[in-house]
């Protein structure tokens, strides 16, 4: 009858000290401490404080990581609409990663240069947040905005960024850079600083691809944005990549060029990219007739050559 009294007393005692810890510590934790073999109050006040020094290292660590690794925020995402100039997509911070500011080029003291520029800063910052791609988010550098004067009338457009210009963080800065700054210089007799450089994709593709459509669309609200602070007066496409994605249409670029489009009030000229012209130089003739052609357009003089 004792042996009864007292094993009936020991479960009581049991079940209380059960039912206090299921209150103090919540099902899901007692039910971790009870699979590990620590269902009485010792047990779970062991893992209790097991479970708040846990919290608090993951804590302190994320604390840390986001002070050293956090990436620079122009601002932060938002469905609100955004005004002219910024860009209205969701950007979400990827892995911590370099990108070059935007420097502007060109005579400082002109209308609208410094309000351009902050606003290309803006949209420089949410390139260098984008992680919309998932394939050139991850295998990038760093971002590839563009360069140039934010008040120029002409702004060039490529398809995207090469290996130099993932590196650098700057457009056309490799072989293909420097024949584009022969056109720009010696071709048109104007500096390059003078005009605004950039691409469809910012990021580049993994071993200089073509951007998938995907992509380039992913992309397209920057370029927009881009072209929406700048407002030149012409746009010169290089190559088909560049006058397919602005233009949207699918022709080839042999068709495209020798002529002027519109977009949205710009004029356009379509030529081939340089980087195409260094693999096949007898088409530098036919590029040249295209910038004689742009320069007509511009009201520039047109040397012969």
């Amino acid at each position: 009858m004792e042996l009864e009294k007292l094993s009936k007393t020991s479960t009581t005692r049991y079940l209380y000290e059960y039912l206090e810890d299921l209150s103090r510590a919540g099902v899901q934790d007692f039910y971790v401490a009870a699979r590990s073999g620590r269902t009485g109050q010792n047990g779970m006040r062991k893992q209790n404080t097991q479970s708040a020094r846990n919290a608090q290292t993951t804590g302190n660590s994320a604390s840390a990581q986001g002070e050293q690794t956090s990436p620079p925020v122009a601002r932060s995402a938002s469905t609100k609409a955004s005004p002219v100039g910024e860009v209205p997509v969701s950007v979400a911070p990827s892995k911590s990663e370099p990108f070059r500011v935007y420097e502007p080029t060109g005579d400082s003291t002109a209308p609208e240069f410094a309000e351009r520029t902050d606003r290309l800063r803006v949209i420089c910052a949410d390139v260098a947040r984008c992680a919309r791609c998932a394939e050139l988010a991850s295998s990038r550098t760093q971002t590839v905005f563009g360069s140039g004067n934010p008040t120029s009338e002409l702004v060039f457009v490529g398809e995207g960024p090469g290996a130099d210009e993932d590196a650098q963080g700057l457009p056309f800065v490799g072989r293909s850079g420097k024949l584009l700054t022969d056109m720009i210089e010696k071709g048109m007799g104007i500096p390059r600083d003078s005009v605004f450089i950039c691409n469809v994709v910012r990021c580049r593709p993994p071993q200089n691809r073509n951007p998938h459509p995907d992509e380039a669309a992913a992309c397209r609200p920057f370029l927009d944005a881009t072209l929406d602070v700048v407002r030149p007066k012409f746009i010169c496409c290089l190559g088909s990549i560049a006058a397919k994605n602005l233009l949207g249409v699918d022709v080839p670029i042999g068709r495209l060029r020798g002529k002027v489009h519109d977009y949205r009030g710009m004029k356009v000229v379509c030529t081939y990219h340089p980087a195409y012209l260094l693999r096949n130089p007898p088409a530098k003739k036919d590029a040249w007739a295209d910038l004689q052609l742009l320069m007509r357009e511009m009201g520039l003089p047109t040397p012969t050559k």
